[in-house]
């Protein structure tokens, strides 16, 4: 294969079509910016925070949770580089700033007043008791001083290597040091290993859940650090680092033994963003940013801990069910008899996490204890470190069964728990392959072979989320179980060639990306946009994680265009501006961000009388289309359409509670926020539907 100058094998191989490239953007459209669309979620997600009917630990966990995806946004998506130098990377600095303050402005005028209101209390220096003073300083003699090496800077001694999101603390000395000499900078690194959130012990705390943080606990004792010398000033400080592996998998032999010298060097990569106490002094400020090469714009001052991730301790030592979600437990599995005869009798639905995640893991161990079952194939991106999956994979190998695990090592953030996955599995006998070169394995695909009598029968589970068992009690996602011959026959036409990279024969009923998926996706837009230009009715309606692919939105734009009526629940980055005159004129976009992590995709087309419904693993994303591989696929019951339609796509454009509605400048308005009587929202309607937790309001068909 010869390739153009600068392009990429996965672009050769599946070029995105002529005239989609040829294509325009419409007069008076302009796409929204995918990083500014990210922060805009995650003020979302900080608005639950605010939310005085939210659990207050619950308001304390999303808070948390929008540190922790800033974090992954710097991580993965900022560049150190020189920030006043472009206008848009000042406004986005910007917007981060801004989003950064009204999080700690949360942070200290709500949620710490009202946790201590019912004695959860985060008790500072100032505050703390002489008998809570002199535990402190025991901790920290007992627990912490062991650990804590601060190193005196000089031509000896130079900056020392900082890891990514550790914490740290800067001080100035004042004095001389034993060997007279007038060093006033050290640098105290703070182990990983001791606990940010450090709960008192009953005999000091009065019987109240009783607070300290690490820093606190250091920060009052960091004198003794410095025998002889007084300090004058400090400040804990934090630096984030890119942290994307980047490997090249055309120019190394073994990608498992990359990617493990890649992780031992995650922690030290260029530095993008700087954190430090609100109190920090320009000087020392402007010493940090100089040793780590940022601009002024990289620099983050908090009033507060610089790292309320770690927060997240607290919530696991709190006893308060009054201060958290009520548990929703989903209810067991109806009787339906074994998987293998159920599936013949016709697929089956799972819609977590309102339905237990264990019918996935019973259909696996039917697979496994069935002396019929011959093989059994899985696609693992974030299997997590559940041992669940992986146990009922081993004990398939000793019984004597093929088992092939498509393991992707590239899923960010997961890449070590991967790696563990692909040797304990490999160590029992199993396959293991890593999928094909230059494209991420996203598809999720659990293919079980089986002989009935002369015959060998497929039987599938197909996904929109992960083998994971903790994300599924979290996310909202469909499984999919099924023994359609054509569909599982694609199953297995793609598992062969993610193994053997064999070309892909054309599929029945399965769509694939980088091959096809892209194109079909345009194609059956187009034939929702041809019916409304003949007077039909019209109708598309999509949930997804993300919509950033410009083909696919100029697509979209032709529809609305035509008359086509177009409904986009997008939890997170959308780059499609709604209700533009003209141009989206026929589109809603709308985010719904509520106790569960929005992760479905379903798509929904209506032209005339005909309806299709498919379910895929794929966000509308270039990545998703071109550099993935990624599988959609068609729900042919048409009561399980209805099924979808009434419980994945209706409430949530019915929600009052959770929802919230593009503008169409970008931003985004949350839907009736200051209504007395707004109902149940989706999340809470399905729960209700299913394990009967509130009030059950009637879901009203689309």
């Amino acid at each position: 294969m010869t390739l153009l100058p600068g392009q990429t094998a996965s672009a050769a191989l599946h070029p995105v079509t002529a005239a989609a490239r040829a294509r325009e953007l419409p007069p008076r459209l302009a796409f929204l910016d995918r990083d500014h669309s990210l922060i805009a979620f995650n003020e979302r997600v900080l608005d639950l925070a605010r939310r005085a009917e939210v659990p207050l630990l619950e308001r304390l966990r999303f808070l948390c949770i929008v540190s922790s995806n800033l974090d992954e946004f710097f991580e993965v998506r900022a560049r150190a580089g020189d920030a006043g130098a472009d206008e848009g990377l000042e406004r986005l600095a910007a917007a981060v700033h801004r989003l950064v303050r009204n999080q700690y402005a949360v942070y200290n005028d709500e949620l710490m007043p009202a946790l201590r209101r019912r004695g959860i209390a985060i008790v500072s220096h100032s505050e703390r008791t002489p008998a809570q003073r002199r535990w402190v300083q025991d901790y920290f003699a007992r627990e912490v001083r062991p650990l804590l090496v601060p190193v005196g800077l000089d031509p000896a001694h130079p900056f020392p290597q900082v890891a990514n999101k550790s914490l740290n603390f800067i001080v100035r000395l004042d004095g001389r040091d034993a060997f007279g000499r007038e060093n006033e900078v050290a640098i105290v690194k703070v182990p990983r290993v001791l606990a940010r959130v450090i709960r008192m012990p009953p005999r000091v705390s009065g019987g109240k859940a009783l607070f300290v943080l690490l820093s606190s606990v250091i920060r009052a004792s960091l004198g003794t650090l410095f025998p002889g010398r007084r300090i004058v000033e400090f400040s804990q400080f934090r630096v984030t680092r890119h942290s994307d592996l980047a490997v090249d998998e055309d120019e190394v032999r073994d990608l498992r033994s990359a990617l493990r010298i890649g992780l031992r060097h995650r922690h030290y990569g260029e530095a993008v963003r700087l954190e430090v106490s609100a109190g920090c002094s320009e000087p020392l400020a402007a010493f940090l940013l100089e040793q780590f090469g940022l601009s002024p714009a990289a620099l983050y001052r908090v009033h507060g801990p610089v790292n309320l991730v770690r927060l997240q301790g607290l919530l696991a030592m709190v006893d308060a069910p009054r201060l958290v979600f009520p548990p929703y437990r989903p209810p067991p599995a109806a009787a339906g008899g074994p998987w293998f005869e159920r599936l013949r009798r016709g697929d089956v639905l799972l819609h977590l996490p309102f339905e237990r995640f264990d019918a996935v893991t019973g259909f696996l161990r039917e697979a496994v204890d069935d002396p019929q079952v011959l093989a059994i194939r899985l696609t693992i991106y974030r299997a997590g470190s559940d041992p669940v999956m992986l146990d009922l994979l081993r004990e398939a190998v000793s019984r004597g069964k093929e088992v092939t695990a498509v393991v992707e090592l590239k899923a960010r953030f997961d890449e070590e728990a991967n790696i563990d996955w692909t040797e304990k599995l490999e160590s029992v006998g199993a396959q293991v392959v890593y999928g094909v070169v230059g494209l991420k394995t996203h598809a999720k695909m659990l293919l079980v072979t089986r002989r009935e009598g002369r015959a060998l029968r497929r039987y599938a589970h197909l996904s929109t989320g992960n083998y994971n068992p903790a994300t599924a009690k979290q996310y909202t996602d469909i499984g999919y179980f099924t023994a359609d011959a054509q569909l599982t026959r694609d199953v297995e036409h793609l598992f062969v060639h993610l193994a053997s990279q064999s070309r892909l024969p054309r599929l029945a009923r399965a769509w694939v990306a980088p091959f096809q998926l892209q194109r079909r996706l345009i194609d059956k837009v187009d034939e929702v946009a041809d019916a409304a230009r003949s007077g039909r009715p019209a109708r598309i309606v999509l949930k997804m994680n993300a919509l950033t692919d410009e083909p696919l939105m100029l697509a979209l734009v032709r529809a609305s265009q035509a008359g086509a009526k177009i409904d986009l629940v997008v939890r997170g980055a959308c780059m499609l501006p709604a209700q533009v005159p003209g141009v989206t004129g026929n589109v809603r976009v709308r985010s719904v961000v509520g106790r569960f992590l929005e992760h479905t995709r379903i798509f929904y087309f209506r032209r005339g009388d005909e309806e299709d419904v498919f379910l895929s693993s794929a966000d509308w994303m270039n990545r998703n289309m071109l550099r993935r591989v990624e599988l959609a696929w068609p729900v042919a019951d048409p009561l399980l359409r209805r099924r979808i339609v009434d419980e994945c796509l209706v409430p949530y454009l019915q929600d009052r509670l959770d929802a919230w509605d593009m503008r169409p400048d970008g931003t985004y308005v949350r839907v009736d926020a200051h209504a007395k009587h707004k109902g149940p929202g989706a999340q809470a309607a399905l729960m209700a539907l299913h394990g009967d937790v509130a009030p059950k309001k009637r879901l009203r068909p689309a």
